[in-house]
Parts: C-alpha cells; sequence; structure tokens
C-alpha cells in the first residue's frame, strides 16, 4: 500500500522508544532526543490511562520502570504524571508525542483491545493519519485501527508473519501476496523462539509482493551492517544514533 509514511528514502531508522541512553524509554525526554540525533521515525508502545487516555508505555504495570506494583491501565493521566520514571521524567500520552513532532513519523504498537478507541481519536485529533504506522501483536486489533484509520500504514501481526514466513518457505508467491495484503510492512525478529524469521528467502518474496521488511531490535552495530547489507529496509533499535551513523556512511 501506498502511504506518506513510506515516502522517505529507504533504509529507515526507527527510534525504538525513543532514544533513552539518558532518560527514560518511552518518554518525551527520549523522543526528543531521537529527532535531534536525526531520526524521523519514532517507535512507540501504547496502553490506556484509567481516564481513557492512549499513554506511552510498553509494560501493562509500573514494575519494571518504576519499581511499583499498579497497573497503568488503574491509575489517570494524572496519576501518571506524577510517577517517576527516572531524573524526574513521567509517562506522556499520544496527543502529546503527535503534537511535539509534527513532522516526525510513528510506529505505534497498540498493546491492548482497550487501548484501540484512544490511539484513533488521539490520532484523529492530531489530523496524522498519513505519518503513523500501526501494528499490534494482534492482527484483529490492528484491522480495527485500520478499519477506523484507512489513511494510515500497517505492518503485520504475529499470526500473519508466521504465514508469510510459511509462503516464503514454501515459496508460495500467491500465499505471500494474500498474507500481506493491506500491509506496507512485515516488522519481525530475527527468530522466534527456535524458529528462524528472517532470511532471504522471506525478504525476496516480500518485496516482490511490495511489503518492506523491518527488523527488530537490532542493537548491536555488527548486526545493522549486516541486516543493512542483506537489504533490510528498516531497524528498529534502541541505538538510532549509531544506526543513522552507519547509514551515512554509506
Amino acid at each position: 500500500m501506498t502511504s506518506h509514511w513510506f515516502e522517505p528514502p529507504r533504509p529507515r531508522v526507527l527510534a525504538h522508544r525513543g532514544l533513552a541512553i539518558d532518560v527514560p524509554e518511552n518518554t518525551l525526554a527520549a523522543f526528543e532526543r531521537a529527532v535531534r540525533a536525526g531520526a524521523t521515525y519514532l517507535e512507540t508502545d501504547v496502553h490506556v490511562s484509567a481516564d481513557g487516555a492512549a499513554v506511552l508505555a510498553h509494560d501493562p504495570t509500573l514494575k519494571r520502570v518504576a519499581s511499583r506494583p499498579e497497573q497503568v491501565s488503574r491509575l489517570t493521566v494524572d496519576e501518571l504524571r506524577r510517577v517517576d520514571l527516572g531524573g524526574g521524567h513521567a509517562f506522556g500520552t499520544l496527543d502529546e508525542l503527535l503534537h511535539a513532532f509534527p513532522e516526525a513519523r510513528l510506529n505505534i504498537d497498540v498493546k491492548t483491545d482497550a487501548a484501540v478507541p484512544a490511539v484513533i481519536e488521539a490520532i484523529r485529533r492530531a489530523d496524522a493519519a498519513d505519518r503513523v504506522l500501526l501494528t499490534s501483536f494482534s492482527d484483529a486489533r490492528r484491522r480495527r485501527l485500520v478499519a477506523a484509520l484507512p489513511r494510515a500504514a500497517t505492518s503485520a501481526g504475529q499470526a500473519t508473519v508466521l504465514r508469510a514466513r510459511a509462503a516464503s518457505v514454501t515459496r508460495n508467491a500467491a500465499l505471500m501476496r494474500r498474507a500481506t495484503a493491506g500491509l506496507g510492512a512485515l516488522q519481525i525478529p530475527e527468530r522466534l523462539g527456535r524458529i528462524a524469521v528472517l532470511s532471504p528467502a522471506l525478504l525476496a518474496a516480500a518485496h516482490a509482493a511490495g511489503v518492506e521488511v523491518h527488523v527488530w531490535t537490532v542493537n548491536d552495530e555488527a548486526d545493522m551492517r549486516r541486516l543493512l547489507a542483506l537489504g533490510v529496509d528498516g531497524l528498529v533499535t534502541d541505538r538510532a544514533d549509531v544506526a543513522l551513523r552507519i547509514i551515512s556512511e554509506n
């Protein structure tokens, strides 16, 4: 599919939860650092607050990021803003991210069904459907999002990724086209447990079907160089600064 999200030239560097070297992940400060480093693609995760806001958070609870037991969904935005994630930084919202970086393209991983309406409304308020790519491990959730925001780009959920892998293994071009219909990208790890997902065959089949391949989460410089040489279209990375430097050298 065509989308403004895909207009800049490849390869794409997706700043995974921002650039959280000296600030907490998924905070406005982390995204500001990514943009300052030259990133034009920002990857984030969204849960929903108790009062219905789309909140920038990967985990359902505060345990890992703030050593607290509460669930994000049980706290209001005001309560989440009072949670110190480190250095005085706090949770932000998707509305704030969309408005703070109006030139950036966002890759939004929607973590729960409950967050879907909040994400849709935030994107509509910012008139930002042309600069977002919507994704989720759940294909059903992803389809709900794109049905409401047809101008948005989208990447595959986990079940679709596995179907695409099967199509590449069997060299079934028709199955690959069916599996990736309506998608702009396959965003994949190199492996899922013992299963190798990325291969030259999958890359070639995806490209033949008109779909990009982005690999996550790639932080090692040697891996970045290897994957770019293989021909992947994008790197999802915690070190956008390093990936951008490597690309600028070529």
